[in-house]
């Protein structure tokens, strides 16, 4: 029986690791996305203030 418990507690350490893990990732990956579509944001606008146009992959290339 004892083993069967040890093994029990290394497996509950290992999900407490991994959560703390994924949580972690999560918050670095919002924060990504938001410095990410900060960057994409004054991109737009420095292109706009230039009259450049901005190829958002959304839309066909011109030689189409």
């Amino acid at each position: 029986m004892e083993p069967l418990e040890e093994k029990i507690a290394h497996l509950e350490r290992i999900t407490d690791d991994l959560s703390a893990v994924i949580a972690r990732q999560d918050t670095e990956i919002a924060l990504l996305t938001r410095k990410v579509q900060l960057l994409l944001d004054a991109e737009a606008g420095r292109n706009r203030s230039e009259g450049a146009h901005i190829f958002s992959g959304n839309e066909k290339p011109p030689h189409y």
